[in-house]
């Protein structure tokens, strides 16, 4: 099966105070049908004990082209797009009832050993997934976000149980909460960010607690997160 299609309904919990679906949620979606596509084909959450495998998220794409509304059912289509033997893609499109493109988004994936550290993409799990060469977006690849020169605002955050995953690291959508809690209030209140992009560098840990550096470059909000030296880098989020 080469595209993996399913339909999602949008609760209370996915909208914002407008009653639209927040990016959030959309990426949550995204990662559902991404989990439900892997189970099909033998490398998902729970084949983890037989295969000792499991997919980890090295960037996010995503492109917002109209918000679903509370209530709605959205159709979500998903495919393996290119792998390399350290990396695979994935991509996917969001859909209204009526058939109308709402969302797009690409993502980039390692694979990861229980025991620790990424282990090699064989061909033959490739050839499970059944990849397409269709891209959502021109660039085939994503390319790597550079951090800001100079920052106007910072806060810390320190990782909690709840926002831990299913690899002992705090959960990739997590991250884009953080980095919202460190936007200014003006930003925060007045821009929707419909395009949104995430590098994961290093997964942090229970009890980390996160530098999260604001800065704006052009009509582009920057969060880059941090540990408190500043040595170590979590995550860079792009919001525009």
């Amino acid at each position: 099966m080469a595209f993996f299609e399913s339909d999602f309904y949008i609760r209370m919990r996915d909208v914002d105070k407008n009653n639209k679906i927040t990016n959030k949620a959309i990426l949550g979606f995204f990662e559902d049908i991404a989990g439900l596509h892997s189970d099909s084909v033998g490398f998902g959450l729970k084949n983890i004990e037989e295969t000792q495998l499991s997919w980890i998220l090295l960037h996010w794409k995503m492109k917002v082209i109209e918000r679903a509304n509370y209530g709605d059912t959205i159709h979500i289509k998903t495919w393996s797009r290119y792998s390399t033997k350290v990396y695979s893609y994935r991509d996917f499109e969001m859909y209204d009832s009526s058939g109308k493109l709402l969302a797009i988004a690409t993502s980039k994936w390692a694979l990861i050993h229980v025991n620790g550290g990424i282990t090699k993409i064989e061909n033959d799990m490739v050839q499970k997934y059944n990849p397409e060469a269709k891209s959502v977006f021109d660039e085939l690849e994503v390319q790597k976000l550079k951090q800001p020169e100079s920052y106007s605002y910072s806060c810390d955050y320190t990782v909690l149980r709840s926002d831990i995953d299913v690899n002992n690291h705090m959960h990739n959508l997590y991250y884009l909460d953080v980095a919202y809690e460190a936007l200014p209030v003006d930003v925060y209140n007045n821009c929707t960010f419909n395009y949104i992009e995430i590098m994961y560098k290093t997964g942090a840990k229970l009890g980390d607690t996160l530098k999260c550096l604001y800065s704006k470059v052009g009509n582009e909000h920057f969060v880059t997160i941090k540990s408190l030296d500043e040595k170590v880098l979590y995550t860079i989020i792009k919001l525009a």
